[in-house]
């Protein structure tokens, strides 16, 4: 058994999320934002992990220009235990720069890394499986992923396929051999890799121990090792100063491409505790609280004011102000200060397709 001590978590808070669009903004990604409760998504998360490793263990990397607001939502991080990104690397660089610096605080650290947006609705089973991964990595010379036990087919997440089952852990949790990837198949493909029972969803929910992971890099990413040489030994005041060189240097990749994907020792853990990533406002209605229509009506503030009439299984995002509809279903309304949005629920995946016309047309004001 691990001692509680060398248990980190990276939690991952430096993305965008513009199929949720208007609210998810450039200044305000959904991770900031309140979609399932009172409580913003990054909180949410940073109870859920705080309930595995202590606050203390606990590291954010951010970017730069989100510093003040993950102070602000999460005071009970160190201030020294936030990195804030000079740039935008993907999910390589901010893995690995975690990992290290949590290396840095405990050459025996083992490290959880989590997504600051993602909605988890069974904690018990969370903790076991998580506790199960933890162990697993603190033990072998593994590199662990835990993959979501698909409940649909969706063409919307990456899979992983699993080969020879190695061992049985924690009673009723089976540890697998990992086979390969799929990045985001089509549906057909999707209803084909769930009917054979050896497919699961990749949530880059990622366990390992800091010199497991860079031994890794040093094996498939050498030279973006050797641009983060030494990091895992400064202090912290030194580490946060020596980022911005790190960061003009270092390559965009995800930690998929740069070592999933090629790592033989790399193993899976099933969860299946109501993992969802919040990809779009369908998804926010799906998980929801519906009125007798079928309505749902989230918002900032700690009221929301709506009236509707003959209207059903509506999302209603208000930021304040009273929203009124009529005769009206399956539609997705999100009012802001500045943006009203309305589209069909069944075509909340296209919102991404409003951003990128905006980007177009070089209205930065909107994005």
């Amino acid at each position: 058994m691990i001692d509680k001590k060398h248990i980190y978590a990276v939690l991952l808070a430096g993305g965008g999320g513009t199929r949720l669009w208007p609210k998810s903004r450039t200044a305000t990604p959904k991770q900031f934002l309140k979609l399932t409760g009172s409580e913003s998504m990054m909180q949410i998360a940073a109870a859920r992990i705080n309930k595995l490793v202590d606050w203390a263990n606990i590291i954010v990397v951010t970017n730069k220009i989100y510093l003040e607001e993950v102070k602000r939502q999460l005071p009970e991080i160190k201030p020294e235990n936030i990195i804030a990104e000079p740039e935008k690397r993907d999910t390589a660089p901010a893995m690995l720069i975690g990992a290290l610096y949590a290396k840095s605080k405990d050459e025996d650290a083992v490290v959880i890394n989590a997504a600051s947006d993602h909605v988890v609705d069974n904690i018990p089973e969370f903790i076991k499986v998580m506790s199960a991964a933890i162990e697993t990595a603190a033990e072998n010379p593994y590199l662990v992923t835990v993959g979501i036990t698909p409940s649909y087919p969706t063409s919307a997440f990456g899979y992983i396929k699993v080969g020879q089952d190695i061992k049985k852990i924690k009673r009723d949790l089976m540890l697998f051999e990992v086979d390969s990837f799929t990045e985001k198949p089509n549906l057909a493909t999707a209803i084909a890799f769930i009917s054979t029972g050896a497919y699961f969803w990749n949530a880059n929910m990622y366990v390992w121990s800091a010199k497991e992971l860079k031994a890794a890099f040093a094996k498939f990413m050498p030279d973006m090792l050797e641009v983060c040489k030494n990091l895992d030994h400064l202090s912290s005041k030194e580490f946060h100063q020596a980022l911005p060189k790190v960061y003009k240097e270092i390559e965009s990749i995800s930690i998929d491409y740069a070592i999933s994907e090629k790592a033989d020792n790399l193993v899976l853990i099933p969860g299946d505790f109501g993992w969802n990533d919040v990809g779009d406002w369908k998804v926010v209605y799906d998980l929801g609280k519906k009125d007798l229509s079928g309505n749902v009506t989230i918002g900032d503030e700690k009221e929301t004011h709506t009236l509707s009439v003959n209207a059903h299984k509506n999302l209603i995002h208000t930021d304040g102000r009273l929203v009124a509809i009529c005769g009206i279903d399956d539609l997705i309304i999100i009012d802001t200060d500045e943006i009203l949005m309305i589209c069909p629920k069944n075509k909340s995946q296209d919102v991404k397709k409003l951003v990128e016309r905006l980007k177009e047309e070089n209205k930065k004001e909107y994005l």
